[in-house]
């Protein structure tokens, strides 16, 4: 099992704490994960379980998709040229 190195840290760390090994621990919290229950074969309900903040005009502040940041990005570092070069 390949983990990324904070986790690896952070469950291994754990584990000391808790005078468990690393593989009894992960053990415990696989078999906890797969214990709760999910939503397998239900269709996504387009609701987010999170709180969404609303902006001045009552619409919803869009996701932050990869693209809609690229393209945010984008807008700024080219706000950013024309500002360098006093345009």
């Amino acid at each position: 099992m390949d983990l990324p190195d904070d986790l690896f840290r952070q469950v291994k760390a754990k584990a000391a704490l808790e005078g468990a090994t690393l593989k009894e621990t992960l053990a415990r919290y696989i078999e906890s994960g797969l214990r709760q229950p999910t939503e397998l074969g239900h269709p996504p309900s387009g609701r987010s379980k999170l709180p969404v903040i609303r902006r001045r005009g009552r619409t919803a502040v869009p996701n932050l998709t990869s693209e809609l940041q690229a393209r945010l990005e984008e807008a700024e570092d080219l706000a950013k040229l024309h500002r360098s070069f006093g345009r």
